[in-house]
């Protein structure tokens, strides 16, 4: 007799991927019934003669499957799986509540997203999006990685903002 009484339970686990092939590891997983979960984020790609808004995985070669014990086999076949994340040669499951603060965090109207410009102060720059979407001014200082301050100069007062760089964009033909 089974120490089970229905279905068995499914728990979250990552995987690793071969690089690159999150996305098509993720459709090709759904495709055979196996729940994913491939966290993306929105980031703005700068190309010779181009700018591009893209979606990227938020931890490079690694998504997440929600699965039972009885699921293995089918995860591992799959073409562009590595191999399961492991702890001494041992799957560990990873707790509901993690992946749930993933989903949160890239859940939230503004989440920090990375955006690889070099900002400088003096530089002009304009809100590409958010409420602020529309108004330039000039950068004053660079907070950490992903915030800036900008002097906003209008109606005869100068306004300075905390925003994230990931909804700016330099002006002057930039």
């Amino acid at each position: 007799m089974s120490q089970y009484q229905g279905k068995p339970e499914k728990k979250w686990y990552a995987i690793y991927t071969k690089s690159r092939t999150e996305k098509k590891v993720a459709s090709d997983l759904e495709a055979s019934g196996i729940e994913i979960y491939l966290p993306l984020l929105k980031i703005l790609r700068q190309w010779s003669d181009r700018k591009k808004w893209v979606e990227v995985p938020l931890f490079s070669c690694y998504l997440f499957v929600h699965i039972s014990e009885r699921d293995y086999p089918e995860v591992l076949k799959t073409n562009g799986v590595v191999r399961f994340i492991t702890f001494r040669n041992k799957r560990i499951p990873i707790p509901d509540q993690q992946i749930e603060a993933v989903r949160a965090y890239l859940d939230e109207d503004d989440p920090v997203k990375l955006n690889e410009t070099n900002f400088q102060p003096g530089d002009f720059v304009e809100v590409i999006r958010g409420q602020m979407l529309g108004l330039t001014g000039t950068l004053v200082q660079v907070k950490g990685k992903q915030r800036v301050l900008v002097e906003i100069a209008g109606i005869g007062q100068k306004l300075i903002i905390n925003i994230s760089k990931s909804v700016l964009k330099l002006q002057n033909g930039s």
